[in-house]
């Protein structure tokens, strides 16, 4: 799952490493340069310079692909406008906003906003529920190519566990490049069957995720 998350403060530098370490993509946007360096170096490059009430920002950010945007600045305003652009504009299904005057929640629920929450605990039990435990993990698109890598973890629930790579009907074009089970990298062959909490790294069409959720994460 997709998530961009608009403001790098504490809180969003909370949710970042948060759903980072739970196997989400993760985008963080956040005004100041001097953040950017700082959180660059813990996160890498899911992090970029910009105001994320702005289109052009979210635009770039590939907003049209994400699955939720969550504003946590720290100005009511700002989460209002980012969450309104991100689901007017760009049809986001989701939109989360923090609140930090609690007056505002009203108005924020009239205008659309999908979740408003004033506490990072409360943010982060909403999330919960909003995201599922597996999920399909963007590592790199591939330039010049309509292909892209992705990961997925096995879940407890996935319609792959405990069957071989063989039976499992996946995108056309697409191939497992390597799976890991237990920190050993196992060759891919169609009789291995996958196992709960291995992790299958697969080479596929761009916008193929659906498919690929349906064989190993299921609906």
């Amino acid at each position: 799952m997709y998530i961009i998350i608009a403001g790098g403060g504490k809180v969003g530098r909370f949710l970042t490493e948060t759903l980072v370490n739970r196997g989400h993509e993760v985008l963080l946007i956040e005004k100041e340069k001097y953040k950017v360096d700082q959180y660059t170096e813990q996160f890498g490059g899911i992090v970029v310079q910009g105001d994320a009430c702005e289109a052009q920002v979210l635009s770039d950010a590939g907003i049209a692909r994400a699955d939720v945007l969550i504003a946590v600045t720290g100005d009511d305003e700002d989460n209002l406008v980012c969450c309104q652009v991100a689901k007017r504009k760009f049809k986001v299904a989701r939109v989360i906003a923090r609140i930090n005057n609690p007056k505002n929640e009203r108005i924020f629920r009239a205008l659309g906003i999908d979740a408003t929450v004033s506490h990072t605990k409360a943010l982060l039990e909403i999330i919960e529920q909003e995201l599922p435990l597996s999920s399909l993990r963007h590592l790199h698109y591939i330039r010049d190519s309509k292909l892209e890598i992705v990961e997925v973890i096995i879940g407890p629930e996935s319609p792959a566990r405990d069957q071989p790579i063989s039976s499992l009907n996946f995108p056309q074009d697409s191939s497992i490049l390597l799976v890991v089970r237990s920190g050993k990298v196992l060759v891919p062959s169609g009789t291995l069957v996958l196992r709960e909490r291995d992790e299958i790294v697969i080479l596929t069409p761009q916008n193929s995720d659906n498919q690929v959720q349906e064989v190993l994460i299921g609906e």
